[in-house]
């Protein structure tokens, strides 16, 4: 069996998820990782009605975010989380997942019934293949969101996108536990998920890392405020982006600006050379510009002179 099928089976008895304003069918859930998503997720729940049985939390940081989010939810070992509880939250790092499973399924821990839930992008449901053969029901929940692990982002889930992806018996639950977190589900195919993680990855984490780029090269000139200087532009920019794709671009690639282009290029590579830290500051100017150029020029607005000239000025 490829990673791409799921396993066949029993799942067993599936729980019922009812209206969050009529309390039968609430769950009894533990979270596992009380980082930054698993906390809020955990809180989230409970303000749904559910019960939370347990959390595990290793670190000094997590244990603090549980008591501020979780408070009086008893800090348990795993065994004893799974134990007590009807759901349990994986909300662990992608790479620890697969062994974590593995273990607790050839350890006996997991039990018909069980509705094991993972936060992780990366994986859908063949990462817990290993759990089918006791009875238990995999999901995974991924929120299109980045978390702060603070109350704050309770409100943020609200509208919030989560990739679900689930056995076609089951996604109906899965799609409900994102509703009564007060997210909207969007059904991802498992053979899917790397391809949706990385579309969400790029947008998010390389944003970050643009953006500190930008105001790295405006506090290099001595201004003292530029995220006021960015943000405007920066929100503006995402917005335009998100309803009209590449016909929101603008500036001197799309224009076909060679020579603005050109100096750019020119006071970016002094400023490495004065600052060898910079450096991923041009490697990205210059990535993204010759990105910007293709889809421009693919657009029909970038004319082929200026499309020549800009290659040959990137690459």
């Amino acid at each position: 069996m490829s990673v791409d099928e799921p396993a066949t089976g029993d799942v067993g008895a599936v729980p019922r998820l009812s209206n969050a304003d009529s309390r039968p069918g609430r769950l009894g859930i533990g979270v596992i990782g009380a980082g930054r998503v698993g906390a809020v997720l955990g809180a989230a729940l409970r303000n749904a009605g559910h019960a939370l049985t347990g959390v595990h939390a290793v670190s000094e940081a997590s244990r603090t975010r549980a008591e501020a989010l979780l408070p009086e939810v008893p800090v348990l070992e795993i065994p004893e989380i799974l134990r007590r509880s009807e759901m349990v939250l994986f909300a662990v790092p992608d790479d620890v997942l697969p062994e974590l499973i593995t273990g607790l399924a050839d350890a006996g821990h997991i039990v018909t019934g069980h509705l094991l839930v993972h936060t992780s992008g990366r994986f859908g449901t063949a990462v817990m293949n290993p759990v089918r053969a006791h009875g238990a029901i995999p999901l995974a929940l991924h929120p299109a969101m980045t978390f702060t692990g603070l109350s704050l982002d309770l409100a943020r889930l609200q509208d919030c996108a989560f990739g679900v992806t689930a056995d076609p018996v089951v996604l109906p639950i899965a799609q409900a536990l994102v509703v009564e977190m007060g997210g909207e589900p969007v059904p991802i195919a498992e053979a899917d998920r790397p391809t949706y993680h990385a579309a969400l990855a790029h947008a998010s984490n390389h944003l970050v890392t643009l953006t500190a780029q930008s105001r790295q090269l405006l506090e290099h000139i001595g201004v003292t405020a530029p995220e006021r200087m960015l943000s405007n532009l920066m929100h503006a920019a995402l917005e335009n982006s998100l309803i009209d794709g590449d016909a929101a671009l603008t500036g001197p690639v799309a224009r076909g600006d060679v020579g603005t282009v050109a100096r750019h290029l020119a006071v970016l590579t002094t400023l490495v050379d004065d600052d060898p830290d910079a450096a991923d500051l041009l490697d990205t100017y210059r990535a993204l510009s010759l990105a910007t150029a293709e889809r421009a020029h693919a657009r029909g607005v970038l004319p082929e002179p200026a499309y020549r000239s800009l290659r040959e000025l990137l690459s």
